[in-house]
């Protein structure tokens, strides 16, 4: 049974960090593309940053320079670290891994983490 499971979100105020993590079981972690994704109430889910299996990073243009990506493969768990968070990164995070296979993606999600930011 693939299980992906988020933790660290929270309340925190403009200007503050948290780190989101997500703990994957029951795939090949280190073969996974792995995401976090975030939406916000009213609004579609928008990725936010990926890294993959060579631990080549991407992110979103309005994270760049305030968000760090990284996994570590000996724990099956990705990280997302958060600075200077401001009202507009309020969402519902959520982790994705992803695979491709001959017949298409594979897609496992996590059940998303709270992330508020206000004062």
């Amino acid at each position: 049974q693939v299980q992906l499971v988020e933790s660290g979100g929270g309340l925190v105020q403009p200007g503050g960090s948290l780190s989101l993590s997500c703990a994957a079981s029951g795939i090949m972690f280190n073969g996974y593309f792995m995401g976090w994704y975030r939406q916000a109430p009213g609004l579609q889910r928008e990725l936010v940053a990926s890294i993959s299996r060579y631990f080549s990073t991407n992110y979103a243009d309005s994270v760049k320079g305030r968000f760090t990506i990284s996994r570590n493969n000996a724990k099956n768990t990705v990280y997302l670290q958060m600075n200077s968070l401001k009202p507009e990164d309020t969402a519902v995070y959520y982790c994705n891994a992803r695979q491709a296979l001959s017949g298409g993606l594979q897609d496992f999600w996590g059940q998303g983490t709270q992330v508020t930011v206000s004062s």
